[in-house]
């Protein structure tokens, strides 16, 4: 349970070259499209535009594919594209059943959110209460059918430099909701967002607004969809899944381990807005490298009032090091501070 919980933000800053080379090192690149009829799980990407165009000959998720049927040749994975032009977080909602369920798919990968806020420019955006709530109900109902869920962040609406193209902040927002759905419902984390942001930050340096990612600021070059394929082959193994659609076992890394006792004049409100800042510093310090958290079910007894456990995934003690004195790690600190009675930190090396 724990492998399905991590998920990687490191390597974002790599060029597509290089950053498909790490791909094939998680997986070995096929040259064939492995189309043929296969017995090994299935794996549905649903999403929009970007996902619809990725099933195409040399788009993201064909090469997705690729990459996951040369690690099982013998029982080549069967990965579908199921997106669909325009739509958002409700059209994924009404189709979901007909598209993705009646599949009987292993493990879906959910990358929505860019016509969320694009479509908000007409009238036709999805307001942030519902975009949440129908992100929980698509995990729901996936995992409702025994399948594993894997959520992504949106990519672009713009390649300028961060804070500049018209709608980043409001796009950085919505990658946020998808982050706190993630940590929430301990789902697996593709952050598309941050490599997207991260690689444009050293590849743009003509601030251009499109053409090193996107054609139009939104649908993905041939670069592109290699780079989002190697995002989505990394994704897949930090969160522990593997072509055969199981979890897999992952490389030696450092667990930071954090236990809260809540005050008791603390709301759920205050709990809840805690768990949400925690679960965002994986995208504001590079250096984590996962997050899980859950709250205690322990029939025991031997809590002594700890009811919250986060894990915190570094690569090295060098990492670790540079999280604690972070000013968005102190910021949290100075959070949390006022609600907290009891804390446990127990730092150790996780033996694949």
């Amino acid at each position: 349970m724990v492998h399905l919980s991590w998920f990687g933000v490191g390597s974002v800053c790599l060029g597509v070259g290089v950053a498909v080379g790490l791909a094939m090192s998680v997986f070995p690149m096929s040259v064939s499209r492995g189309a043929e009829p296969s017995q090994g799980p299935r794996f549905v990407f649903l999403g929009d535009s970007i996902t619809e165009a990725g099933a195409g000959p040399h788009g993201y998720v064909t090469l997705t594919r690729q990459t996951l049927a040369a690690a099982t040749p013998a029982a080549p994975p069967e990965v579908i594209g199921a997106g669909i032009s325009g739509n958002r977080v409700p059209d994924l909602l009404a189709r979901l059943d007909r598209d993705v369920l009646a599949r009987k798919p292993n493990v879906v990968v959910i990358s929505i959110g860019i016509n969320d806020v694009l479509h908000s420019q007409n009238g036709g955006g999805t307001p942030k209460g519902e975009f949440e709530k129908g992100l929980r109900t698509v995990v729901d109902k996936i995992r409702g059918v025994g399948a594993k869920a894997v959520l992504c962040t949106p990519t672009v609406i713009g390649e300028k430099k961060a804070g500049t193209n018209p709608l980043d902040s409001m796009l950085d927002e919505y990658a946020d909701i998808t982050r706190g759905v993630a940590a929430a419902m301990k789902t697996p984390l593709i952050d598309l967002r941050k490599a997207c942001v991260a690689h444009l930050a050293e590849h743009n340096k003509a601030d251009a607004k499109e053409g090193i990612l996107t054609t139009d600021g939104v649908h993905l070059t041939p670069a592109g969809d290699q780079f989002l394929a190697a995002r989505m082959v990394e994704g897949l193994a930090a969160a522990g899944i593997g072509s055969d659609g199981t979890p897999q076992e992952t490389e030696k890394v450092l667990r930071h381990v954090v236990m809260f006792k809540f005050k008791e004049t603390s709301t759920e409100a205050d709990v809840e807005r805690i768990v949400r800042a925690f679960g965002a510093l994986p995208e504001r310090i590079k250096e984590i490298k996962g997050f899980e958290w859950g709250t205690d079910n322990s029939p025991e007894g031997l809590q002594q009032g700890l009811t919250h456990c986060f894990f915190v995934t570094f690569a090295s003690e060098a990492d670790r090091d540079a999280y604690l004195p972070h000013p968005a790690h102190k910021e949290f600190v100075d959070l949390v501070g006022p609600h907290v009675e009891k804390v446990t930190v127990v730092d150790y090396w996780a033996q694949p």
